[in-house]
């Protein structure tokens, strides 16, 4: 029975948590189409978590897309000719890196970036009453803190994931035709011949909902800082506890409607 009750206070808790980020991503998107007043504020807010979330990641996503393709492709090239030739590769490709691989590893490190960055952000406004100042100015924290990094982390975590996948496709070609193995218009075509608009759909749909969800979890758990300095590192551990797992089981879901 204490099995039971524990799992049952687990299941519980995973859906009031999932309960209060979709209300938050709700709440977000929400306020952001709905702006009367301060609408170049809030703007402002979302270009400057672009550029930190986005731009500023492209040279760190770029290495590791460089490295990943370099790596799938050094499997793939190995295993091939014991499955009728290289031209498979492009399913590989497909199969790995657009379906699973490119919006998961964009949203990993945009947690690792941008959510603990937000979430230590907002905790250190909460303990220095920031909020409160902003709360008492008539300001919405929700509207001006929350929507427009949620939004913003968004947007960037799309251009991320599409990014990332081009260049993990383009940096296997290094190893793919290196001593002209498989030249570089087959290598491509293998790819564009696998890769239908599911594969491509699902893609983005990932990637999108990934960052709705780093960004809302990230703001959630900085605004829960209460008085103690202590709970920032806390609350900053549990976004990224909490943003990898439900960007984990949302993966599972997505793949498992589009691709079972």
């Amino acid at each position: 029975m204490l099995i039971f009750d524990t799992l049952g206070k687990s299941v519980l808790s995973f859906l009031y948590d999932l309960y209060r980020v979709g209300n938050f991503i709700l709440s977000s998107i929400a306020f952001l189409f709905n702006l009367t007043t301060g609408r170049r504020a809030v703007f402002k807010v979302v270009y400057k978590q672009i550029y930190f979330t986005g731009i500023e990641a492209f040279s760190i996503i770029s290495w590791i897309a460089v490295i990943l393709g370099i790596i799938i492709v050094t499997q793939a090239i190995s295993i091939l000719p014991l499955f009728g030739g290289e031209r498979h590769i492009g399913e590989i490709l497909v199969w790995v890196v657009i379906r699973e691989l490119g919006p998961l590893f964009a949203a990993i490190i945009v947690i690792a970036r941008s959510g603990t960055a937000m979430a230590a952000e907002l905790g250190s406004m909460q303990i220095n009453k920031e909020i409160n100042a902003l709360a008492a100015m008539g300001i919405q924290p929700k509207r001006y803190l929350v929507a427009p990094r949620v939004v913003g982390t968004a947007i960037s975590t799309f251009v991320l994931t599409f990014y990332f996948e081009i260049i993990t496709i383009l940096g296997g070609y290094l190893l793919a035709g290196f001593g002209k193995r498989i030249t570089f218009g087959v290598y491509i075509s293998s790819v564009l011949e696998t890769m239908g608009f599911m594969d491509i759909f699902a893609s983005l749909l990932k990637s999108i909902l990934f960052g709705l969800i780093i960004g809302a979890v990230a703001t959630l758990q900085g605004l829960m800082v209460g008085k103690s300095i202590t709970e920032i590192p806390q609350k900053t551990t549990k976004a990224v506890i909490s943003s990898l797992f439900l960007v984990f089981v949302v993966n599972g879901i997505i793949t498992a409607i589009f691709f079972m």
